[in-house]
């Protein structure tokens, strides 16, 4: 199954603990501080792979979490970092970032990669506390979450020369013929649900990529029919091969076809509506063509597009429009992919992050929510004065303190983090 757009849910690996721990040693019945520090939670990472062509994948599993980084021990030990979760995905793939619309990356070379959400930081062991006044800390810092955020991937294929027009007027077969694709091919609409792809090989050493995109009906560009489906495939194309039946076999008049395809085009985008277009007159070979196919050359070659009579069923005219569309996209420059920055060194996407904690009020008590509020509190010993003094410092930096106070605080009232109460004092 041909699956090209999905939504996603990514979630990086938080950071590990660091450790409270103190050397035990014979001989030596207190020694110091040797807290390791937590391991780095796992990035979500996303690269082009060639040997995909869909998101089917993604499909069924909505939810992809990296591992967490390991805890830090005694002895000053590392905790492991956490594993990299590799998610593969086609080439022309966009990633979105769901909530916001913004594109993240642009994957369009083999191997690129980006980072979309970065794994959490891991937290300092005790060890890493000592100072000249502290000597031994009984306390650690707790690890970073990882960015967790809703993900749109959309496949646009990538293809130099796109074959467009309504359904049933031949594409599917002139791909067959010049490439050796094996696309479904059957005399009723719509036989082409999903784009096809081949390569056109030519005498001396040319070639191209060629799509052919399912059929257009009217209101396409509103998402009716295949809709959409046909339109996003066709936006990195170079050119585009305009496909007509002149036969009339259809009992569709092929000039008001052209005309109806490229309104359906510049609805959706100016930019389409603008990209190079050349002709194929297709079924030259049946009865009643010839007056058609006059009537389609005098109409189109005064607006001056160029008309090829091309018979796809006997392989008339074939070699000619291949070659014109060679010679065409070897004068063309490479179409910029929407204007966003390529590489293939691996990208790193920063989400704006959302405040870690929440502050709510009832009665006289604030309590302070947040996943990192309870990992902060999980690191701390409130019986330790250093331990407490750290834990201030903590939430003073991270603004509660003056949240507090915009929030109408007084001396004398409660604050509950986690499990635990403090009475605020100025």
């Amino acid at each position: 199954m041909f699956v090209d757009m999905v939504k996603i849910h990514t979630a990086a690996g938080n950071g590990g603990h660091g450790a409270v721990s103190f050397r035990r040693e014979k001989y030596i019945p207190a020694g110091g501080p040797d807290g390791g520090d937590g391991g780095r939670g796992g990035d979500i990472v996303f690269e082009a792979d060639p040997g995909m062509k869909t998101l089917m994948d993604f499909r069924y599993r909505k939810h992809y979490r990296a591992k967490n980084g390991q805890n830090g021990a005694g002895y000053n030990k590392t905790g492991k970092d956490g594993e990299d979760l590799v998610l593969k995905v086609p080439v022309g793939t966009v990633i979105k970032d769901a909530d916001t619309g913004i594109v993240i990356a642009d994957l369009t070379t083999a191997g690129q990669r980006v980072v979309a959400a970065r794994g959490g930081k891991g937290g300092k062991g005790n060890a890493r506390f000592t100072s000249a006044v502290r000597q031994a800390p009984a306390f650690a810092e707790s690890g970073y979450d990882g960015e967790e955020r809703w993900l749109e991937l959309e496949l646009k294929l990538i293809a130099d020369v796109g074959l467009i027009g309504f359904p049933n007027v031949g594409k599917s077969t002139i791909l067959s013929v010049v490439t050796g694709a094996k696309p479904k091919i059957a005399n009723y609409p719509f036989t082409t649900l999903t784009p096809n792809l081949g390569v056109v090989a030519l005498d001396g050493d040319r070639s191209f990529v060629l799509a052919d995109i399912p059929g257009l009906i009217e209101g396409a560009h509103k998402g009716v029919g295949l809709g959409h489906d046909f339109l996003r495939h066709i936006e990195r194309t170079r050119l585009l091969i305009h496909v007509l039946d002149v036969s009339g076999t259809e009992g569709r008049d092929p000039l008001e076809d052209f005309r109806q395809v490229n309104r359906e085009l510049e609805k959706y985008s100016g930019k389409l509506a603008e990209r190079p277009q050349i002709v194929a007159a297709n079924k030259i070979d049946l009865p009643g063509a010839a007056e058609n196919l006059a009537r389609v050359k005098g109409e189109l070659e005064k607006e001056g597009y160029e008309v090829f009579e091309v018979s796809a069923a006997t392989n008339r005219g074939l070699n000619r429009l291949m070659n014109r569309a060679a010679d065409l996209i070897g004068m063309m420059e490479q179409q910029p992919q929407e204007n966003i920055e390529q590489t293939k060194k691996m990208r790193y996407y920063r989400f704006k992050q959302e405040k870690p904690y929440t502050i709510e009020k009832t009665g006289d008590v604030f309590e302070v929510k947040g996943k990192w509020v309870d990992r902060l509190m999980a690191g701390i010993n409130i019986d330790r004065d250093d331990s407490l003094k750290y834990f201030q410092k903590v939430i003073r930096k991270r603004g509660i303190i003056d949240e507090l106070k915009k929030m109408g605080i007084n001396e004398g009232d409660t604050v509950r983090i986690g499990q635990t109460e403090f009475e605020y004092l100025e």
